[in-house]
């Protein structure tokens, strides 16, 4: 490690300079020019340390090593937008020596570990280690928005069948949650405000809400005016874990005097509350507002639980009373826990951190499932600060010393 330690952690800094969150598109360059450069900047790294690499069209690039069967490392190098409530540049790319650590956009989710799998190849490859089998580097653009990217791959490219995506937490992921995002419409033909809108992207906690209303704004605790709006802040967090954020619409809709709404949305999910089984509950986060053409479009990330079907939760739906759309849809992911893929990443976490961990559920969704045997694989930790998707993302030279070690590790032991 002490070799590529200082190169890691300035490739991850640089790396966070590049806003790849979705812009407009521009020719040729689908998902926005901060994309396409972030990706040029990996593909042009990899290039220089004498792998072959591809790019497909600025949709996702590629890194190759190896010969023999498949196997796939999916990371993503697009991020979702910075938000609010930063106290560092969230594209400086800051190192900061005294705290050992790089804060920015993107630093743990997922150019951190993206950039970490390309040294763990690199490191391999100096050694002398020939893979007996084709690993590819995948980099998608768009993970956090649509996985365009992947759709993309699958027609220009072949997707390997088994790998990992270093893209949730350790010690190794066995089960994805079902994912939807549900666009409800409340009527709200005959009502005293305006303006009503709030959130970034489906998949965060709303960390901000504003609306036009002469009412006092005084009477609901946290709540501002300024500006001829009341504004609700909040602290936004990864749709999948909505309890370690602060969702910016609960006190606004309190504030409109829109209970029943709130009791649907934030007290019986719409009929879903309470489902649950060996991969946890379903979660519900209503992330986006906006009032328009006389309805209240609530937009949620819902996370429903692995063993179940998507017809099991679209029928309570059906039954809810409120109109709605599925905006996006991700089938849960199930894999058997004493796999070899399971086992051997299981075992490889554990015997570099000297542990005794059991494989994992999730309620994200990662490039795994874009395989027909994946796993996702770091780099969060049970019982450490999680910053994903929240304002002062950052990653540590612990974490990054670490994370190299078991992907240096799991590549071996997978591919050798």
């Amino acid at each position: 490690m002490t070799n590529y330690f200082d190169d890691i952690v300035k490739n991850i800094a640089q790396a966070v300079t590049y806003d790849s969150s979705q812009a407009q598109p521009e020719e040729g360059m689908p998902f926005g020019r901060g994309a396409a450069k972030c990706l040029d900047f990996f593909l042009s790294l990899a290039e220089f340390m004498g792998f072959e690499t591809h790019n497909y069209d600025n949709y996702a690039g590629e890194v190759v090593w190896g010969s023999g069967k498949d196997f796939a490392v999916l990371a993503h190098i697009d991020v979702v937008p910075a938000g609010s409530g930063w106290t560092h540049d969230p594209f400086g790319g800051e190192i900061d020596e005294q705290n050992g650590r790089i804060w920015g956009r993107g630093t743990m989710d997922d150019k951190g570990p993206a950039m970490l799998a390309l040294y763990a190849m690199h490191a391999l490859k100096e050694e002398g280690f020939k893979p007996r089998r084709t690993i590819k580097l995948i980099l998608g653009c768009n993970e956090e928005t649509g996985w365009g990217c992947i759709e993309h791959y699958n027609k220009v490219a072949k997707m390997p069948e088994e790998g990992i995506s270093p893209d949730a937490d350790f010690p190794v992921i066995y089960a994805e949650k079902g994912i939807l995002h549900v666009r409800f419409a409340f009527d709200a033909a005959d009502v005293n405000f305006s303006g009503l809108k709030g959130g970034n992207r489906a998949n965060m906690v709303c960390d901000y809400c504003e609306v036009t209303c002469s009412a006092d704004a005084q009477r609901v605790p946290g709540l501002t005016r300024e500006g001829g709006k009341v504004i609700s802040r909040g602290r936004s967090a990864h749709g999948s874990t909505p309890e370690k954020g602060v969702n910016a619409i609960v006190p606004m809709l309190d504030y409109l005097g829109l209970g029943d709404m709130k009791e649907a949305l934030f007290g019986q999910y719409m009929g879903l509350k309470g489902l649950e089984d060996e991969t946890g509950p379903l979660t519900f986060s209503p992330n986006l507002i906006e009032q328009a053409d006389g309805k209240i479009y609530v937009t949620c990330d819902i996370r429903y639980p692995a063993t179940f079907k998507r017809e099991q939760i679209t029928g309570i739906l059906d039954g809810c009373g409120t109109p709605y759309e599925i905006i996006h849809d991700q089938l849960p992911l199930f894999n058997d826990k004493n796999s070899t893929l399971i086992q051997t990443l299981l075992g490889v976490y554990n015997e570099v951190t000297g542990g005794d961990a059991q494989p994992i559920a999730i309620g994200g969704g990662t490039y795994a499932r874009a395989l027909k045997y994946g796993a996702a694989f770091g780099p969060e930790e049970d019982g450490e600060e999680s910053t994903i998707h929240q304002a002062n993302e950052y990653i540590t030279f612990e974490k990054i010393e670490k994370c190299f070690k078991i992907y240096k590790l799991a590549l071996e032991r997978l591919c050798g």
